[in-house]
């Protein structure tokens, strides 16, 4: 399993021959000129709500690659709205995608499309592979419901919102990692703005004291699980 960072919460998972993309947010993100939309692969578009930092480019690369989207049914049946192929979940809800097991579970902070209509509530994913498993978990807060996954799921990587102020910090985000029983982190939805603009070095030294590994990936940069 191969996972890219393309800036914000945006995201793109190989899996053997299947490209998954998740929440592309790239063409409105300055940070991320230098990654074109156009050239990007996906046979699977996950989206975890409907924020416009998550859903931006969601239209344009489905319709260009004839990507699946996978997520809550409100925003599934709004892109079934626009001919674009859907595969609507709810929480708790899994399916056996050909890339692996997929389980759309709990997250808590808001969800609406740009123009305010209904965006569903919003949630995470965990992606069961034939190899390794990962959670991702949206934009969320600290929540309890984190200590279910691995009940169920024994998770290679997790990868949290660290950016604060619209979701977990740092210090919930170390939590979080208690929680899911994963002391391997991918940071997302940082430094975009101002809002959420981290100090790398505090972040890596909060984690690595508590025996933590947190990875701060660079826009484009790779790891491989």
């Amino acid at each position: 399993m191969q996972i890219t960072f393309y800036g914000h919460a945006s995201l793109g998972i190989q899996v053997a021959d299947v490209t998954i993309l998740v929440d592309p947010f790239i063409s409105g993100n300055p940070k991320a000129s230098k990654i074109d939309i156009e050239q990007l692969k996906a046979d699977y578009i996950l989206v975890t709500h409907a924020h416009q930092d998550h859903i931006l480019d969601v239209e344009a690369i489905a319709k260009r690659t004839g990507a699946v989207v996978v997520s809550n049914f409100e925003i599934a049946t709004y892109y079934d709205k626009l001919g674009i192929e859907n595969h609507p979940m709810n929480h708790g809800g899994q399916w056996d995608f050909e890339f692996g097991n997929l389980k759309y579970v709990n997250a808590i902070h808001t969800s609406s499309f740009p123009d305010g209509s209904y965006g569903g509530q919003p949630g995470g994913f965990v992606i069961e592979g034939e190899h390794k498993n990962v959670y991702i978990a949206g934009d969320t807060a600290l929540t309890m419901d984190m200590k279910l996954i691995p009940l169920q799921t024994q998770l290679d990587l997790a990868i949290l919102p660290i950016g604060d102020n619209f979701t977990m910090g740092i210090d919930d985000a170390i939590l979080a990692s208690d929680f899911v029983a994963c002391d391997k982190v991918l940071g997302y939805h940082f430094d975009t703005f101002g809002y959420i603009e981290i100090d790398h070095e505090v972040a890596k030294r909060k984690f690595f004291d508590k025996n933590k590994d947190l990875m701060l990936l660079e826009i484009g940069e790779s790891i491989e699980l």
